[in-house]
């Protein structure tokens, strides 16, 4: 079966949408079918309707991303009782244990994403992904962006970080996300070569191109059709409306 590819975290819409324009046009040159763009708030419906309208024009299928980076717990839960209907799909930075807790534990998050490259700041143990695989959605994301900005020394840390969070993320059935993470064209990747650079934080062949297809793309197909009309439940549709009584 072909593999439909997937880059959930392209992060430079509202700050540029022409330079988006090209970015989404050099995506599907490289074989990507789906590519998401990041809002850090609700989008104006004219803002939609433009991504939407670039992307038919190359070929590929839009996704729309909200980006959290919630201050408290308080704000993270206000945020997603506004906004889950209203995105394809909803990430957490999770610049804190308190809050990446929380949003392990919240079946309306679908990414968990952990930015910081200081091993003493980087919060993704045992404890969130029993978490996770507890609320049975979440998933760890990493982007692949660290791997050309950080250089020497500080990148092998990086590096080592990323190996153990693989290990306890698939200890606990937490799916993987490999993402680019990009603001520059230039650090744009071909989707296999996106799983070649998972090899280097202890991905396997297989796992590596999961996640970069169908792990993303079972989020995307997963929340449109919890944002259909005939959605009632996890696992209940709406079939056909009777005549009321």
């Amino acid at each position: 079966m072909k593999r439909l590819f997937v880059d959930l975290h392209l992060s430079f819409f509202q700050k540029d949408p022409k330079s988006f324009q090209h970015t989404i046009q050099r995506a599907a040159n490289f074989g990507y079918h789906y590519v998401s763009a990041s809002f850090s708030s609700e989008p104006s419906s004219e803002e939609v309707e433009n991504l939407r309208v670039m992307c038919k024009n190359v070929g590929v299928e839009p996704v729309l991303r909200l980006d959290l980076r919630p201050r408290n717990e308080n704000e993270l839960m206000h945020n997603l009782r506004r906004l889950r209907r209203k995105f394809d799909v909803i990430c957490v930075f999770c610049d804190s244990k308190v809050i990446s807790r929380q949003a392990a534990k919240d079946r309306r998050v679908d990414l968990l994403n952990f930015p910081n490259f200081d091993y003493r700041r980087r919060f993704f143990d045992r404890s969130e992904a029993e978490l996770a695989s507890s609320s049975g959605l979440a998933a760890l994301e990493i982007d692949v962006r660290p791997l050309f900005v950080l250089e020497g020394s500080m990148r092998t840390r990086f590096l080592s970080c990323l190996r153990r969070e693989v290990v306890i993320a698939r200890a606990f059935g937490v799916p993987l996300v490999v993402s680019s993470g990009v603001s520059e064209e230039r650090f744009m990747r071909l989707p296999r070569e996106m799983a070649s650079l998972a090899h280097l934080f202890g991905v396997g062949v297989r796992e590596a191109l999961d996640a970069v297809s169908v792990n993303p793309l079972a989020i995307v197909l997963r929340n449109r059709g919890k944002l259909c009309d005939d959605f009632i439940a996890p696992g209940v549709r709406l079939v056909r409306e009777g005549d009321g009584l």
